[in-house]
């Protein structure tokens, strides 16, 4: 055993009922949710909103979260897979022959729960699903619920990479050191960067700035500045910390002059987004 490397081996389910388990991943889900609405409801106490529009607003970003990250996964990760397996994308069931009811079998499907989703689906839903919101119940431009969940989703974004930390997936290459984690329970050996950790402090860290931006200047009185700051620096941070990440596509994880994979390449239009709401001159009232 090296005292310099971490084996992490924790199991993914904290208890299971049946053929249904509870999840560490699905509780850093809840903690998010919880949290992001109580600190959700002070801004927009803040802000003379009454807090009615809260609910509303949480099933716009849950619905559309779920729906843009599963999506996600499907178009821009497995593609390939799902072509031929449609029914899989909008039930959480995988055809397998031969196992019993017993273990969650229903006429020859297996309930697995839905495993793949992609948070640059949910940077396209979110907003998406926000701009109806904005419209219909909050009566404010589009870019000021953007400036404050912006925030939010930083720090739901912290939850999420702990929970990917406990399902042992999304992990690093090889650090080619004695230092690093062993992902005992993906079968590893060897011990490899922690990269979900990394983003999760780092999202953490970008919480911090953003609620200081909210509470402390100005800043959320400049129609999508708080919103650029968060994408230029959420995924300016996904960008960079991709380097030290094992690819998640096999074949698809060198795009661009073989140094760029997928989740670095869908990264680039969305700083580019940020920069421009940050700088630009003439700010819409949208």
């Amino acid at each position: 055993m090296n005292f310099l490397s971490v084996v992490w081996d924790i199991d993914p389910e904290i208890f299971k009922i049946g053929g249904f388990g509870v999840r560490w991943y699905s509780l850093m889900f809840v903690l998010a949710f919880i949290l992001g609405l109580h600190l959700m409801k002070k801004i927009f106490v803040n802000d003379n909103i009454s807090e009615e529009k809260l609910d509303p607003l949480f099933m716009y970003v849950f619905i559309s979260m779920l729906i843009g990250m599963r999506l996600g996964d499907v178009f821009f990760y497995s593609w390939d897979y799902y072509q031929n397996h449609l029914l899989e994308i909008i039930l959480p069931f995988k055809k397998q022959e031969g196992a019993s009811a017993l273990f969650g079998m229903v006429n020859g499907w297996k309930f697995t729960g839905f495993t793949g989703f992609a948070s640059h689906g949910a940077a396209i839903a979110i907003p998406i699903a926000l701009y109806f919101y904005s419209k219909k119940h909050l009566y404010k431009p589009w870019l000021f619920i953007l400036d404050r969940l912006g925030i939010m989703v930083a720090l739901a974004g912290f939850f999420i990479r702990f929970g990917n930390f406990f399902n042992s997936e999304i992990y690093g290459k090889p650090t080619e050191s004695n230092f690093g984690v062993i992902f005992k329970r993906a079968g590893e050996t060897v011990p490899r960067y922690p990269t979900q950790l990394f983003e999760a402090f780092s999202y953490l860290g970008l919480f911090f700035i953003l609620w200081y931006f909210y509470w402390k200047t100005d800043k959320k009185n400049k129609s999508g500045f708080l919103f650029g700051l968060f994408m230029v620096a959420l995924w300016s941070l996904r960008f960079f910390i991709e380097f030290l990440k094992e690819a998640q596509v096999e074949g698809r994880e060198d795009w661009v002059l073989n140094s760029l994979n997928t989740g670095q390449v869908l990264s680039i239009p969305l700083v580019l987004i940020g920069l421009w709401l940050m700088f630009r001159k003439n700010r819409l009232n949208v």
